[in-house]
């Protein structure tokens, strides 16, 4: 297991467990205690925990786990997600992506199939996000224009939420949204951690032409908290081949043009 795996599992288990021993952490996750200490340590310096004598415990905001602890989940299946929206981009138009790690992994693909193909020198491509982190990864693309909405930003997902986000919304069209989600549930539509997230993303879906979402299959038959939307608002969506058949023809018949990646 690589360690950025490791850390973000480590994360997980001390907020489901409370606290911790060292001993308990080498016997599952099968490294040695100085390992332990190290990674103890490291995730203490960033306020993820708090180090007690022998071992851990969650700290208040131990369920905000920044993204970079979060990025190495599905990554195999994210990264084909991310492949796939970036061939779906038209140079010249105006596309749009809220925070999340299936969202910054396509939003780099898009920088990077920018910089590629010479068609996009020659046309102005828009992005536009909340999330501070796709900006500053695509800001280095001159291929790109990059329209940043404002707000106050969130340690989980470095997207900027708020009145301010909302501001800007009502006066811009986006060609297409690539919405990143926590929970599709096929009953009740597309739901987030956080209602100030949810609302963003709401007005963003309500400013595109076209909602694709980005989900790998872990992210069916869960919920959360807040929603962001229906199904019926929902153009596209794709996932890896891990989702259930199920899902994707109940899918189909309401309408989601389901792509597999």
């Amino acid at each position: 297991m690589e360690r950025e795996d490791r850390l973000s599992r480590l994360v997980d288990y001390i907020v489901a467990e409370g606290s911790v021993r060292i001993e308990e952490i080498t016997e599952k996750f099968g490294v040695s205690m100085p390992t332990t200490r190290r990674d103890l340590d490291a995730l203490a310096s960033q306020q993820l925990i708090v180090r007690t004598r022998g071992g851990a415990m969650a700290n208040s905001s131990s369920g905000d786990i920044p993204l970079r602890y979060r990025t190495s989940r599905q990554w195999r299946e994210k990264n084909a997600i991310a492949r796939q929206v970036a061939q779906m981009v038209d140079p010249g138009s105006v596309i749009a992506f809220n925070g999340g790690t299936t969202t910054t992994a396509a939003a780099f693909e898009v920088g990077v199939r920018a910089a590629a193909e010479d068609r996009f020198a020659g046309s102005q491509t828009t992005v536009v996000t909340n999330a501070v982190n796709i900006a500053n990864d695509l800001i280095v693309r001159p291929q790109l224009r990059i329209v940043v909405l404002g707000g106050v930003a969130r340690m989980r997902s470095y997207e900027l939420i708020g009145p301010l986000t909302s501001l800007i919304l009502p006066e811009i069209t986006v060609d297409t949204l690539f919405l990143g989600v926590t929970a599709v549930d096929l009953q009740n539509g597309l739901f987030t951690h956080d209602e100030g997230e949810a609302a963003v993303n709401a007005e963003l879906a309500r400013a595109a032409r076209r909602v694709i979402v980005l989900a790998d299959s872990t992210k069916f038959d869960v919920t959360s908290f807040a929603r962001i939307c229906e199904l019926d608002a929902v153009h596209g969506l794709i996932t890896d081949p891990g989702v259930q058949p199920e899902a994707v023809q109940e899918l189909g018949e309401k309408g989601v043009e389901i792509t597999i990646a």
